[in-house]
């Protein structure tokens, strides 16, 4: 009878290590109904209960490490003794932290400002949120929360990281826009408004009443061209352009545009040369718009070039693209200014513009440009020429 028994409880022994290695399946054989398999019974059950809730708990964990891995918002946790039990991958991109799992938080946060709210947290003390910038790269920008932990016998800290940058950006691009507008348009109004108080002298000369008259006609063409740049621009913001794709002859396109800038080409006596490949004679686009961008860009460098120089239109074919471009002669583009002169409103050094005047164009005529171009799945680039001066270069499909 011992034999048997000692051999029972073996059996049970074996199957409750089986249970610590982690092999949780309900055992097959049958322990009887006595005393013993009533404890063999209870411990089975009690394992596959316990099995049952760590199983949910794995399964609650596996979702909880998707949803902060897939979060763009940074997550980093401490316990009550400032210890990293959590950082997800967007927390570790943001603070540039290493492995942080189990160091304290004093070794691994950089920021002055988290730290001081992770322990004011840990020590009870309310925590506002604040603003960061420059953290790893001088252009991001983010907010950081930090709330108490609270559960049964512990608490802890958690960092919440809000990246702001592109927010951030978006507002200094409105407030700039519309300094910029509003610069625009209040220079030639406030000549306008002078010439007119001028106007209303009744002892004015004729011919100083016509010169002024002239320059109103003139600064309220400024003003006009402006808003109808202005619109044209929040027209292709808001996809309202679309493209009616034909065969277009880059020859008559060229000679288009040369034909409608030739007063300002002859007074400045600049001269326009085309230089078109014989495979890169026709290109597929919208006629129309193509035409503008073209135009914006020859008249930009009739705008930018030294009297008496020439300006050479050119088309050529390069890994099934076409490449249109327009050089002009010195003195170029500075390289501070090649990244941003598709910006609206940017304007490079007076020193490129006429002997260093203001070209008396918009600002918009570029980005104007740009979206024109990307509307036909193209890109437009700026850069300098090994022999002086400066060369745009349109890219299309072929």
């Amino acid at each position: 009878f011992s034999a048997l028994v000692s051999r029972r409880v073996h059996e049970i022994a074996d199957e409750a290590r089986r249970y610590a290695a982690g092999d949780l399946e309900r055992p097959v054989r049958d322990f009887g109904s006595d005393e013993i398999a009533t404890v063999a019974r209870v411990l089975d059950d009690a394992v596959q209960n316990l099995g049952g809730r760590v199983s949910e708990l794995a399964q609650d964990r596996a979702r909880m490490e998707a949803i902060l891995a897939g979060m763009v918002e940074g997550v980093l946790v401490v316990n009550e003794y400032g210890r990293v039990q959590l950082a997800n991958d967007a927390a570790r991109s943001m603070l540039r932290l290493p492995d942080p799992a189990g160091r304290h938080y004093f070794e691994i946060v950089r920021q002055p400002a988290i730290a001081e709210q992770i322990a004011g947290v840990l020590t009870g003390k309310p925590s506002e949120s604040v603003e960061l910038t420059g953290v790893g790269d001088a252009a991001t920008t983010f907010i950081a929360r930090t709330g108490p932990i609270s559960s049964p016998g512990s608490r802890g800290a958690v960092v919440v990281l809000h990246d702001i940058t592109d927010l951030r950006r978006a507002d200094r691009i409105r407030r700039d826009f519309i300094a910029n507008v509003s610069h625009e348009l209040r220079t030639p109004l406030t000549a306008v408004r002078g010439y007119v108080e001028a106007l209303l002298d009744e002892s004015m000369e004729p011919e100083d009443a016509r010169r002024f008259l002239e320059i109103i006609a003139r600064h309220s063409a400024r003003m006009e061209r402006l808003v109808r740049d202005l619109l044209r621009l929040a027209r292709l913001d808001a996809g309202q352009e679309s493209i009616e794709g034909v065969a277009v002859s880059v020859e008559t396109l060229f000679h288009e545009i040369q034909v409608e800038l030739s007063d300002v080409l002859q007074a400045r006596q600049q001269h326009v040369r085309q230089r078109i490949a014989a495979d890169a004679g026709v290109v597929h686009g919208d006629s129309a718009k193509l035409h503008d961008a073209l135009r914006n860009l020859l008249e930009n460098a009739i705008n930018y070039s030294p009297v008496s120089t020439s300006i050479t239109l050119g088309a050529a074919r390069r890994d099934g693209r076409i490449l249109l471009t327009v050089e002009d002669e010195e003195p170029g583009i500075p390289d501070a200014d090649l990244p941003r002169v598709f910006e609206r409103f940017y304007r490079v050094d007076k020193a490129r513009a006429r002997s260093g005047k203001d070209p008396g164009g918009t600002g918009l005529g570029l980005a104007i440009v740009r979206h024109l171009i990307e509307l036909h799945g193209g890109s437009v680039k700026a850069a300098n020429r090994p022999g002086g001066g400066a060369i745009f270069t349109v890219e299309l499909p072929g």
